[in-house]
């Protein structure tokens, strides 16, 4: 989704919100870069719907706080071969 920037920032927090995505799935759900997601939502976003930015920040600040966990169930599958 290439194109018109104000509308992928809206798309993809529209995604998140509604999915309750990372940025990481975010990213491989729209192809682009998760450097890009990062760009729409942290810096554009804020500018076009502070509303909508907010619930982003709620979604993108949970994700944050569960990251270690996530990473901990990444590599205890990988190791048990699962």
């Amino acid at each position: 989704m290439k194109g018109n920037i104000e509308e992928r920032a809206c798309a993809l927090a529209a995604y998140i919100v509604e999915n309750r995505a990372t940025v990481r799935a975010a990213a491989k759900k729209f192809g682009i870069s998760k450097s890009t997601v990062h760009k729409d939502l942290q810096d554009r976003l804020p500018e076009l719907n502070r509303a909508l930015y907010a619930q982003v920040k709620e979604v993108l600040d949970e994700n944050k706080a569960q990251r270690h966990i996530r990473g901990g169930i990444a590599t205890r599958k990988k190791y048990k071969g699962i």
